[in-house]
């Protein structure tokens, strides 16, 4: 059974940081491309970043770039989001998600395996 979990989120000020994980298991993590989306209430899911499967390629919304870093350790079968310089509309909730020998894709239809979610709550 594949399972994803995301931890890390929480209430954060204005500018801070945080780091979000997602640990997998149930898979071959090293074959699956990352990615790493959010959602508010109201608003569809949408695409945050992204990091192959293979290379280490990463790719950003541009409302996240320079701000946001994806990164991924295999031998734990865990991927980070790195948020720093955080702003009150990057409150949602995170979710990451699995795409089988994957490149950084946007969409979600693409991913393979979905995790529950964590809030992240940004104050201003």
């Amino acid at each position: 059974q594949v399972q994803l979990v995301e931890s890390g989120g929480g209430l954060v000020q204005a500018g801070g940081s945080l780091r979000l994980s997602c640990a997998a298991s149930g898979l071959t993590f090293s074959n699956y491309a990352m990615g790493w989306f959010r959602q508010t209430p109201g608003k569809e899911r949408e695409f945050v970043g992204a990091i192959s499967w293979i290379g280490g390629n990463t790719r950003y919304a541009d409302s996240v770039k320079g701000r946001f870093t994806i990164s991924r350790d295999n031998a734990k079968k865990t991927v980070y989001l790195q948020m720093n310089s955080l702003k009150p509309e990057d409150t949602a909730v995170y979710y990451c998600a699995a795409d089988l020998y994957g490149g950084v894709i946007g969409t979600m239809k693409m991913y393979d395996y979905w995790g529950q979610g964590t809030q992240v709550t940004v104050s201003s």
